[in-house]
């Protein structure tokens, strides 16, 4: 794990913002944006102490998801534990404990970056908007062992896996990020974004190829079919429902997750 601090140096004050890219070794848009800010961005303007970390080193050096356990799978941890990733996630919980913190993926599902939350407040309501996002996730109850359920985190799936344009938008949030959490001079600029909850997964079978045939974050009526297996049977849609993270070759197991859309982030966590 690499961690940079910038921001004052002799106040004695500790980072309360933190960015970590890197979770997933196959996902290095979060690493490139932190990286370019180290090298060219506005890091003398930062006004308050922000630790820049790059998580899994060793899964981005051999460019796989994981090395031995799924890193986002493992929050908070465990010191003693069996696994390179175990061991990291404490190391990482212990370096942004008491931070709030954005971090970065990618997804093989939408090319536009998108907010996943869980347990939404709005304190991270404030950060999705700030954030050039029109949709967020919101995994409440669905999901334990992940970043988004530690206190004060939120991530960003900044855009297609390996592609230029997902290290873009990470440079992107990264700044409006730092914006909103008064690291950098200048106001937020806030825009409107969509809050889905997120209510259950759509499991693949094992063996079975898919097509999908709907578009993340757009609304499936009841009645449609939203995917085919390759032997031609249809996935039909029992009740409305818009796709989160729906992929036909994201996850072994999982085409994605069915999700209701309840209105702007904000409204819903009562700003």
């Amino acid at each position: 794990m690499r961690v940079a601090t910038v921001g004052p140096e002799g106040t004695g004050e500790q980072p309360a913002v933190a960015a970590v890219g890197g979770i997933h070794g196959d996902e290095p848009c979060g690493v490139r944006a932190i990286d370019r800010f180290l090298a060219e961005g506005p890091v003398d303007a930062v006004e308050r102490p922000v630790r820049l970390i790059v998580a899994n080193e060793r899964a981005l050096d051999a460019g796989t998801r994981y090395v031995e356990g799924d890193l986002n799978r493992l929050f908070p941890g465990d010191p003693d534990g069996d696994t390179h990733e175990e061991r990291l996630a404490h190391e990482l919980w212990q370096e942004i404990r008491g931070c709030k913190t954005l971090g970065f993926h990618a997804t093989v599902s939408f090319d536009d970056p998108f907010g996943t939350l869980a347990d939404l407040t709005p304190g991270k309501a404030e950060i999705m908007r700030a954030l050039p996002l029109d949709h967020a996730a919101d995994f409440t109850g669905l999901v334990s062992g992940r970043s988004v359920n530690l206190p004060e985190f939120v991530n960003v799936e900044a855009g297609f896996q390996g592609s230029d344009a997902a290290a873009d938008n990470a440079y992107d949030c990264l700044l409006a990020y730092l914006r909103v959490t008064d690291a950098l001079p200048g106001d937020p600029d806030p825009t409107p974004t969509a809050h889905y909850r997120v209510r259950e997964t759509i499991e693949k079978e094992p063996g079975t190829t898919y097509r999908v045939h709907v578009e993340n974050f757009e609304r499936v009526p009841a009645g449609t079919a939203y995917a085919t297996t390759g032997t031609g049977e249809e996935l039909t849609a029992d009740a409305d429902f818009w796709p989160v993270l729906l992929s036909a070759s994201g996850h072994d197991a999982l085409l994605g997750y069915t999700a209701d859309r309840t209105g702007e982030i904000g409204d819903v966590a009562g700003e």
